[in-house]
């Protein structure tokens, strides 16, 4: 068993310091992190978010914005439906919920864009509750700590909440501060390739370590490359809009990739996603600048 309180006073101590940790950071600034963290590393998600929560402090800041103004500000973090989104979200948050964000989980998996883990890091991080939350890192920690196994394989929704709901202590300050010291453990020390076992709080009651640190033999992760593939020339088309401040023409697009028809599905699965409108003149532009 995960010694808690040891866990927790290593936080304390050695937490990165994000921006929206700090005290006096809104749920809303919260909500935002999370919807800007997923896949993206945080120190290309940390300058980004202080835009965002300096320009749009609150979700009817935003809501009253074109939803293009948020693609662009998306910037570079890739995956820029989440931008779309969070957009939708505090519209949604403005005109239903009193421009603040709920504190459950069932109110906040009903707001657009948020999944199981989005809605349970805002509760559990926004607003001190007691729910379990699960990420790459959480199930790397636990399946080392608590399994003995050096990869946690395949998700399972059910299995990883519940493994993770049995560690959590019982009052709900206290296991949603566990949530984040378990999720910190995983980024900064039992990482995937080089974990800093010797460093670790809770070394002692590992399963991993006491059982010499056996190899995974589960099927090899899939490794993904980016070069030449549709999210990178949907970034470069991306690119174009957010650097021009109003539509351009199809000659503009053409120039960034030469392989037309790889170029021209991108283009098109763009104006699906409703991440670029075409306007009555055939010219394109980011959603509501037009």
């Amino acid at each position: 068993m995960l010694d808690a309180d040891r866990l927790i006073a290593w936080y304390d101590a050695n937490a990165r310091d994000l921006p929206w940790r700090r005290p006096g950071t809104t749920a809303w600034g919260v909500l935002v992190s999370e919807f800007m963290l997923q896949q993206t590393p945080v120190a290309r998600v940390a300058p980004v978010w202080l835009d965002w929560v300096d320009r749009w402090p609150r979700p009817s800041a935003l809501a009253v914005e074109p939803a293009g103004e948020a693609v662009r500000a998306w910037g570079k973090l890739g995956y820029p439906r989440r931008a779309l989104r969070l957009h939708e979200c505090a519209a949604v948050l403005a005109r239903e919920h009193g421009d603040t964000v709920p504190a459950t989980v069932d109110a906040l998996l009903a707001l657009p864009g948020i999944g199981a883990y989005t809605a349970r890091a805002v509760a559990a991080f926004a607003h001190g509750a007691r729910c379990p939350v699960v990420d790459t890192n959480v199930r790397r920690v636990v399946a080392r700590a608590v399994h003995g196994a050096a990869d946690a394989g395949p998700p399972s929704t059910a299995r990883d909440l519940s493994d993770v709901d049995g560690l959590l202590p019982r009052g709900p300050a206290a296991a949603a501060r566990f949530s984040v010291a378990l999720m910190e453990l995983g980024a900064v020390l039992c990482t995937v390739r080089a974990p800093r076992c010797a460093e670790c709080p809770v070394l002692a009651g590992c399963v991993w370590v006491r059982a010499d640190r056996p190899s995974y033999e589960g099927r090899p992760r899939p490794v993904q490359r980016f070069a030449g593939t549709d999210r990178q020339v949907r970034g470069l088309l991306m690119d174009v809009l957010r650097d021009t401040d109003g539509p351009v023409g199809r000659a503009r697009l053409d120039m960034v990739w030469a392989n037309a028809a790889q170029r021209d599905r991108c283009l098109d699965s763009l104006l699906v996603d409703g991440l670029l409108e075409q306007t009555a003149e055939g010219l394109f532009a980011l959603p509501g600048e037009h």
